[in-house]
């Protein structure tokens, strides 16, 4: 059996592109990978199969394994198992995590394994969260997440806010591009140095154009980013496509503080990495 951590993340920047030739948005981003993480455990079996509790109908799990068994024949039946710590459909790319842990995890067992260049690759068409996750780690992410350009960032403490009700990101996409929010054009050139400004520079920096989208479909989220200012955020932002919404604060304390005041709500650290 072969154990792995999938590190759910948040994006400090997000900007969204037109649509690729592989029928995925264009991304730039700067994300910061998390303490939060789900346990993934991987082992050969009489055949495949994904347990993952609180996960209702198809896993992205089982599509790693489908996808990575195109080239690597010999990867025998798997069984995985995935208990959850990161919220499902969060916007924390849990699921993401998920997939690329079990990709880490099952190229221990063909006889060729992958460079984690190559699973970045075999990847790619699972969704733009799943290659920066073969390696987890804060990044800069461009393209539609294949090209994967790791970052130093500082220590910062995260107030997480899930939502009850998960938000499917298929949804805000269709929502985001039915609002014209899409950019023509994608540049990174300044996400280099903003990684390496102190947390509350980039807590004033924080971007996200798929947040209008999403709440515009779950509007109430305003009030969880306004309750996290006012609790002492540095800055606070929906993640990714959403619904959970997260804070920057300056250090663990002021943000168990805060979460201990906010309904649902947990604290975390970026990784140290």
């Amino acid at each position: 059996m072969i154990r792995e951590l999938a590190p759910g993340k948040i994006n400090l920047v997000l900007r969204i592109g037109p649509v690729a030739p592989n029928g995925l948005h264009e991304v730039c981003s700067l994300f910061a990978s998390l303490d939060l993480a789900d346990d993934v455990e991987v082992e050969p079996a009489a055949e495949d199969s994904v347990e993952c509790e609180g996960v209702e109908g198809p896993n992205l799990a089982s599509a790693a394994v489908e996808r990575l068994r195109q080239y690597a024949p010999s990867l025998p039946p798997l069984r995985v198992r995935i208990t959850k710590h990161i919220p499902v459909a969060g916007g924390l790319a849990g699921g993401s995590a998920d997939a690329a842990a079990v990709m880490r995890a099952a190229n221990s067992f063909h006889e060729l394994p992958f460079d984690d260049d190559q699973l970045r690759e075999i990847a790619a068409p699972l969704g733009s969260d799943v290659p920066s996750q073969i390696a987890p780690a804060h990044a800069i992410v461009t393209g539609t997440g294949e090209q994967v350009a790791p970052v130093e960032l500082p220590d910062m403490a995260v107030v997480l806010v899930p939502a009850e009700v998960g938000l499917a990101t298929a949804d805000v996409f269709t929502k985001a591009d039915h609002m014209g929010l899409p950019r023509p054009t994608l540049d990174p050139a300044d996400l280099q140095a903003l990684a390496s400004e102190p947390p509350d520079v980039i807590a004033a920096r924080l971007e996200n154009d798929l947040q209008p989208a999403t709440l515009r479909l779950r509007p109430e989220l305003g009030q969880t980013i306004e309750a996290l200012v006012a609790a002492g955020a540095l800055g606070a932002q929906v993640s990714g496509s959403g619904p959970t919404v997260f804070g920057l604060f300056p250090d663990r304390e002021a943000a168990e503080r805060a979460a201990a005041r906010t309904p649902g709500a947990l604290a975390t650290m970026v990784a140290r990495q």
